[in-house]
C-alpha cells in the first residue's frame, strides 16, 4: 500500500465489483489501484475538456433554435 492515501468507501453493482476483482487478479494490480487509475483518466480528460473550453471561450456561440432553423433552410433535416 501506497503511503500518504486516504482510505475510502465506495459502493458498487456487484457485477462491477466481480469484473473488478477478476480484472485486479488477471493484471496483478490491486483493485484500489485500477479504481485509482480510473479516477485520474477520468480527471484528465475532464482538464483536457476545460482547457478546450477555455481556448473557445471568445468564440460567438450559437443559439440550439438557430442551428435547427439553418438546416431546415438548408434542407438538411
Amino acid at each position: 500500500m501506497k503511503t500518504n492515501t486516504k482510505r475510502t468507501t465506495i459502493y458498487l453493482d456487484p457485477q462491477l465489483h466481480r469484473a473488478l476483482r477478476l480484472k485486479a487478479a488477471e493484471t496483478e494490480h490491486s483493485m484500489s489501484e485500477l479504481v485509482e487509475e480510473a479516477i485520474k483518466l477520468s480527471l484528465a480528460e475532464d482538464s483536457i475538456d476545460l482547457a478546450a473550453f477555455e481556448q473557445r471561450r471568445k468564440e460567438p456561440s450559437l443559439a440550439f433554435e438557430d442551428v435547427l432553423k439553418k438546416l431546415r433552410k438548408n434542407g438538411k433535416i
